[in-house]
């Protein structure tokens, strides 16, 4: 099964893997795509080095190199594997990272919590809207206790006491950069300046709207560009797929 295994997707959030599902299924329609997932005890501190060494572990099993792709915090331990381990790499497809690759959801958060005077709850319902765009109180709701059970178990090097930098920069492999026009975490200036360490091949799309989580939203569309990068590898045939529209949010 392993020599099946081309395509990896790196979840780092385990309770944000719901909105990466539609995406995966439409690339697997017509490939193989594994999912390594981290978890992250409570009680553990938050390290991306201990994800990175276990990423690493489980792609020594794996007989060649893969095509790696990841959202938020899993597309920053890609990254950082790819940089680390290039040999390993095939191509790296990044959803949601800027050009400053540590910046995500939870920096915005801890950002907003020292300088709002008001509670977590109502720090949580703003980055609701930051994240997936207005959404009304019954959804609002839900989505603030995942944002908030994400806060326990992310790898996310942030606090109120700390924000972590990782140098900007690109990879020795191809690299795609995915990003919204309305994504107001990884915003389309950051979004631009990776053009600075692009080398040729390279390529950034953006997705018209959706905000952070627009490949929950358009799955669709944003497979389509994946699985167009993907076929200059020789490994993946042209896909037709059913059209859709836009998506609404569900919470289960």
């Amino acid at each position: 099964m392993s020599k099946m295994i081309r395509y990896v997707w790196i979840a780092a959030n385990p309770n944000l893997t719901k909105f990466d599902s539609r995406l995966i299924r439409c690339l697997s329609q017509k490939n193989i795509v594994a999912r390594w997932e981290y978890h992250q005890n409570q009680d553990e501190p938050c390290s991306l080095q201990v994800a990175l060494t276990l990423l690493a572990d489980y792609l020594k099993s794996l007989p060649h190199s893969v095509n790696l792709i990841g959202h938020g915090t899993g597309g920053l331990i890609g990254l950082l594997y790819a940089r680390k381990y290039p040999q390993k790499v095939k191509s790296l497809t990044l959803l949601g990272v800027g050009d400053r690759p540590a910046v995500d959801w939870q920096l915005h958060y801890y950002a907003l919590r020292a300088l709002l005077p008001c509670s977590q709850t109502m720090v949580l319902a703003q980055m609701v809207q930051r994240l997936f765009g207005y959404q009304n109180q019954y959804y609002t709701k839900g989505l603030i206790e995942i944002l908030r059970q994400d806060l326990k178990t992310s790898p996310s090097p942030h606090s109120l006491f700390r924000d972590i930098t990782i140098p900007a920069g690109g990879v020795k492999v191809p690299l795609m950069v995915c990003g919204s026009k309305n994504d107001t975490i990884v915003d389309r200036n950051s979004l631009k300046r990776w053009y600075g360490y692009f080398k040729e091949g390279d390529i950034l799309w953006e997705c018209p709207q959706g905000h952070h989580f627009f490949h929950y939203f358009y799955p669709q569309e944003v497979s389509r560009q994946i699985l167009r990068f993907w076929e200059q590898f020789g490994e993946n045939q042209q896909s037709k797929y059913h059209i859709e529209h836009q998506y609404k949010l569900t919470i289960n």
